[in-house]
């Protein structure tokens, strides 16, 4: 195992072998490509040859190196093509008698010296080092898809496997331009442990008919900064190989969260498994391709159905940060606002940070000085809810307290005018019991805006089983017309955004728990691995341990599912004081501002 990791062969040659033979050849290895399917290898000569060749018209590379590179790559239909390998990444399908097959084959094939990884992310590395002749050469080797562009690699070692292999492929992976995170074996590992459950959860979602595929995608995009939806992601995937995950996660966590949701086998056995089928949640124009087609669940443009309200003047009660960034959105949109506090200098305030952030679009080159002037203008700020009276919109945003938010209902149902919209922002508790305590509950809304307002996109608009359908009319369109993009939802905890992701968020401290896993590795698998734009510990200190808590609790008093009680060292840190950035310490440290 000294020997240096020159010679590499892939064994099987699907999108992910493919992709992993390119890295490696890119990089300067002698690769040969395995697959009993002389088509599969074909096509992944034809993939290199059009990959590199892009990469010289974008003057990724030069012409020589492009020839270099696929002179490097070699493809064989037999094993025994494998006998002078360093490396051996076995890639085939996710199976566990298709891959000890491959293993015991080339114990008898290659040197003891060669490794032996294995691609899996859902079955035991153990179980198959265990039945290999040398099973301290066997190991985990976890690219994610595409392999070209995904940094992370996921370097998993058993109880058998030689720290000199697992230093071996660690630096080899170093050497390719990946991060590699070294992780023990347990199924889906760091990055795919977190997301299958995610995935699942949506799956489910979708499948109680909860929000439609089209509004769960968009608002865990729009919410989370995601680069794409779970359903659409599950079709990129496989949903054959989700379920394959799940079943392997669930056999290990019996944890419910785990449980693969029924559709994901329905879709499954009937053949719909996403992207390479051409249907999975979506349809598309061929399989094999990213291009979705509208088919019988595609939305259909609006029909002549209940008329919105005419919307002129909106009030927003409240004086932080929520409800700060509320107000600038409407008056950026044309509306009349006014801002109402608990003190008229708590409005001036809350007044005077629109005036600011206005300010800074202006140094941006976002608005010029007559605009940002025009839309301070059209914001009056108020000591009291009286100042409502006229609005045809009320929005509220105070603290996250339902005694407060049903206090302030009663109030509005004295103040508004009739017919005026009233709505409450709140990320977690019922929209309805706000409603209540009204005499006027089909007026009543939940308008979901995501922290900045001004820059997130999205709104959850939350109707309740008393909202009446002009209501909820009026708030998607206002909600399009101050540009923000709307999904509908019900009335129970999380709504769509934090029902998906907080249980995500818990799962991840549990690892921690668990020893399984570092904070900075899992921050940097979720970020490199999953292309989100925070890692779990770093969003958590970001929104709030204690708020993040508070959350989890909702959700878990909601569905009493086990899995979503908050994880013991989130309830410890926030018993300690430690509530993220805002106290200097949460997960991590933070230097005082």
């Amino acid at each position: 195992m000294d020997t240096p990791l020159n010679t590499i062969a892939v064994v099987g040659l699907g999108t992910m072998g493919t992709g992993i033979a390119e890295v490696l050849a890119r990089a300067g290895r002698e690769v040969i490509g395995i697959d009993i399917s002389d088509a599969a290898a074909r096509q992944a000569v034809t993939v290199l040859e059009a990959s590199t060749a892009r990469a010289v018209e974008r003057e990724r590379i030069t012409e020589e190196e492009r020839r270099n590179t696929l002179a490097r790559f070699r493809t064989f239909s037999d094993l025994h093509a494998a006998a002078d390998a360093d490396l051996v990444i076995e890639v085939v399908p996710e199976s566990y008698e298709a891959k000890q097959q491959v293993f015991r084959a080339l114990d008898a094939i290659v040197r003891p010296g060669t490794i032996l990884a294995t691609g899996t992310n859902a079955l035991s590395v153990t179980r198959l080092a265990a039945d290999s002749e040398h099973p301290e050469r066997v190991l985990g080797l976890h690219f994610f898809n595409p392999a070209p562009a995904m940094k992370l690699v996921e370097v998993v070692s058993s109880v058998l496997t030689s720290p000199i292999a697992v230093e071996a492929v660690t630096t080899l992976a170093r050497e390719l331009g990946k991060e590699p995170v070294a992780v023990g074996d347990r199924p889906g590992f760091v990055a795919d442990g977190l997301l299958f459950g995610y995935l699942n959860q949506a799956a489910a979602m979708y499948e109680a008919k909860y929000a439609s595929r089209e509004d769960i995608d968009a608002a865990m995009k729009l919410g989370c900064g995601l680069p794409m939806g779970p359903l659409a992601l599950l079709d990129l995937i496989g949903i054959d190989t989700a379920r394959t995950v799940l079943e392997a996660m669930y056999t290990e966590s019996r944890d419910r969260l785990h449980a693969p949701s029924p559709i994901l086998k329905q879709l499954s056995e009937a053949g719909l498994t996403g992207r390479k089928t051409g249907r999975g949640f979506y349809s598309y124009a061929a399989p094999g391709t990213s291009v979705v087609v509208p088919d019988a669940l595609t939305p259909q443009p609006a029909a002549e159905g209940a008329a919105g309200r005419e919307i002129r003047s909106v009030g927003v009660a409240g004086s932080g940060t929520m409800a700060s960034g509320i107000a600038e959105v409407f008056a950026k949109a044309g509306y009349e606002v006014v801002l109402a506090a608990r003190s008229p200098e708590k409005a001036e305030t809350a007044k005077a940070r629109i005036a600011k952030s206005l300010a800074r679009s202006v140094d941006k080159g976002r608005m010029t000085a007559e605009v940002r002037e025009a839309t301070l203008g059209r914001i009056t700020p108020a000591g009291s809810l009286d100042a409502f009276a006229e609005v045809d919109l009320a929005v509220e945003a105070v603290a996250e307290d339902l005694d407060i938010k049903q206090e302030l209902f009663a109030t509005l149902d004295k103040v508004c005018k009739e017919g005026a919209v009233l709505a409450t922002t709140t990320s977690s508790l019922p929209v309805v019991a706000c409603a209540r305590a009204t005499s006027r509950p089909q007026d009543v809304i939940g308008m979901h805006f995501f922290n900045p307002a001004p820059a997130m996109k999205l709104v959850e608009v939350v109707r309740t089983v008393l909202t009446s359908d002009e209501v909820h009319a009026t708030v998607r369109e206002v909600t399009t017309k101050i540009k923000k993009h709307p999904v509908d939802c019900g009335d129970r905890a999380g709504f769509i955004v934090n029902a998906l992701l907080f249980p995500y968020l818990n799962n991840a401290i549990k690892m921690v728990e668990e020893h399984y896993a570092t904070l900075d590795d899992i921050d940097a698998a979720m970020k490199l691995g999953g292309g989100y734009p925070m890692g779990p510990f770093e969003l958590l200190d970001v929104v709030g341990l204690d708020v993040s808590l508070a959350i989890e609790k909702v959700l878990h008093r909601e569905f009493r599912d086990p899995g979503l009680a908050p994880a013991p060292l989130l309830e410890h840190l926030v018993a300690a004081g430690c509530l993220g950035r805002k106290t200097g310490r949460g997960f991590r440290e933070y230097a005082r501002r």
